[in-house]
């Protein structure tokens, strides 16, 4: 088998109020996309949203069944998130980068990263870590964000303060998505430098229609 028939492997990290399971159904579409190129491996986030939260949401645009996760709250006393919460704290993000550590320990080598949602905001977060070298568990060649944002709350301004990084990017949204408006995610661009994006027309989720297959996959051509 040459190098470019070895399949990419690609850490999953899913999207507030989904799980690994969920997130791995909600993504069939792009893994027949690019079943030759990649192998994703996908994680749980380590906090289970509060059932009262759960039960309050009436539309879940992140969410399929009832195993539904996050990877930070933004508001500590009723363990919730929005992504346009300005707050001092946060709750949580110290045990799920420890989760993402042990994933790369136990499940890895990867050769690049993919997140969703919250999911791509931690992306974000990871890459900044290993630009500043303050953590040499990451290593990752490559990060795909989708619907990413930056946080809001004051305590994680270090990711993005004053840093350049250099991990290759592609960050994809949607001109529809009210969840992760496309302003919000185009913010990160300036972060990335060199950054690829890939934009669809649609709303909240990983677009992965026949349109969309030569963009991911010249992305990835160059990692093989």
């Amino acid at each position: 088998m040459s190098k470019a028939d070895v399949p990419l492997r690609i850490l999953c990290i899913h999207g507030y109020r989904q799980s690994s399971a969920s997130f791995r159904e909600k993504t069939g579409a792009l893994r027949k996309l690019l079943k030759k190129q990649v192998e994703l491996v996908y994680i749980d986030a380590p906090h289970k949203v509060p059932t009262s939260i759960v039960s309050q949401v009436q539309e879940k645009p992140d969410s399929v069944g009832d195993d539904q996760r996050g990877w930070w709250f933004s508001d500590v006393q009723a363990c919730s998130f929005d992504a346009r919460q300005e707050c001092e704290s946060s709750l949580g993000l110290e045990q799920s980068l420890e989760a993402v550590r042990m994933a790369v320990k136990d499940l890895g080598p990867f050769d690049g990263i993919l997140g969703f949602s919250q999911g791509a905001a931690l992306v974000a977060m990871l890459c900044s870590l290993q630009e500043q070298k303050l953590d040499p568990t990451f290593n990752f060649r490559f990060a795909i964000l989708v619907a990413g944002f930056r946080s809001a709350c004051a305590q994680h301004q270090y990711f993005y303060k004053g840093v350049n990084i250099m991990v290759p990017s592609l960050h994809v949204y949607g001109q529809d998505d009210k969840v992760i408006p496309e302003p919000m995610s185009r913010d990160l661009l300036p972060l990335f430098l060199g950054a690829h994006s890939l934009t669809h027309q649609g709303g909240h989720f990983v677009p992965a229609a026949s349109a969309h297959k030569h963009i991911y996959q010249e992305f990835l051509k160059r990692f093989q």
